[in-house]
């Protein structure tokens, strides 16, 4: 009787260990998100075919010094493919790149590239930065097509994370956020207060709520934010800069 007993606790800690390794990876890092970066556009759909870096866009981690999309490693490689249709925004000399952070490691250093032309660095000392980090960035006399290598260099690991953003320089404005603009769009927003018994969202998005900073979400959760509706990939708590539009780590569109 007692090998009956202790073979289904042995598989229920199996299982449980197995659980908290399969969402071990859900803590996160960080990504660039404005102007998008290639895993941004993979987790958001605007560009297909790219394997798992749609659901770990954050996750692109690999010793530091690599000048490849991917930071060298042999996961992600569809980041380094140029012959992709990655959507390059347009942008004039000044860039403000976002990155979201989903687990906020202390940084020694941020470094922007266009090959091996080091653009800019931005020494943080081991100081743990926000949710958000955004850093304006002069691309120096570079115009037309240009792709962006930033590296987020860990103080205490030998790690850093890599996103890479394809920019159209000279195509105008000096801070794109073509995303924000596109989902901020005042549309929905008519839509929902000219008819408030019946909300668009609420009727074809049962259950859902409208997104706010300081919630905790799990996953599953379904959210209204700016007239589109979103569900939660990964358990955590919202905070300002972490919109669902703008972090597909932890969104998803329906």
């Amino acid at each position: 009787m007692r090998r009956r007993f202790t073979l289904p606790a042995l598989t229920v800690a199996a299982v449980t260990g197995s659980f908290f390794v399969a969402v071990s990876p859900a803590s996160a890092h960080g990504y660039i998100s404005s102007p998008p970066s290639r895993q941004a556009n993979c987790a958001s759909g605007a560009v297909s075919g790219c394997g798992d870096i749609v659901y770990e866009p954050q996750s692109v981690e690999m010793p530091k010094g690599s000048k490849q999309c991917n930071g060298g490693g042999s996961r992600f490689t569809v980041l380094n493919d140029n012959s992709k249709s990655w959507p390059a925004a347009s942008v004039g000399q000044n860039v403000t790149f976002s990155w979201v952070l989903t687990a906020r490691h202390s940084t020694a250093t941020w470094e922007y590239f266009i090959g091996d032309t080091l653009l800019a660095s931005f020494n943080d000392g081991g100081a743990q930065p926000g949710a958000t980090k955004s850093h304006t960035v002069n691309m120096k006399g570079f115009s037309g097509r240009q792709t962006v290598l930033a590296r987020w260099n860990i103080s205490d690991t030998v790690n850093a994370f890599y996103s890479c953003v394809d920019l159209n320089i000279g195509g105008g404005g000096t801070n794109p956020t073509p995303t924000p603009t596109a989902t901020s769009s005042p549309t929905p927003r008519p839509t929902a207060t000219t008819n408030p018994p019946t909300p668009t969202p609420t009727a074809t998005n049962p259950g859902a709520t409208t997104w706010a900073a300081g919630t905790a979400y799990k996953a599953g959760d379904r959210v209204t934010y700016n007239g589109r509706s979103y569900q939660c990939r990964q358990a955590h708590t919202a905070l300002s800069g972490w919109e669902p539009p703008y972090v597909a780590a932890l969104w998803t569109a329906l």
